[in-house]
């Protein structure tokens, strides 16, 4: 995933995040900050919509949303 970009939860990790609270049901879309340097392949994440921002997320639940979707 490029810094910065449009991601959103992967289909197959959508609803275990969302039952477990650990995403907020209103954000569907986030902006990828980046992976976090002293925890591989977990990354810092921005709510589109609510601006709250998600640390130590496994990198691989996200997929990064097409620019003709956006």
């Amino acid at each position: 995933m490029r810094l910065c970009s449009l991601v959103r939860i992967k289909k197959e990790w959508e609803k275990f995040e969302k039952e477990n609270r650990k995403i907020s049901i209103i954000d569907n879309v986030f902006l990828f900050l980046g992976e976090i340097p002293n925890m591989k392949e977990h990354c810092v994440v921005v709510g589109f919509k609510t601006g709250k921002i998600y640390v130590g997320y496994h990198t691989e639940r996200f997929e990064e949303i097409p620019e003709d979707e956006t």
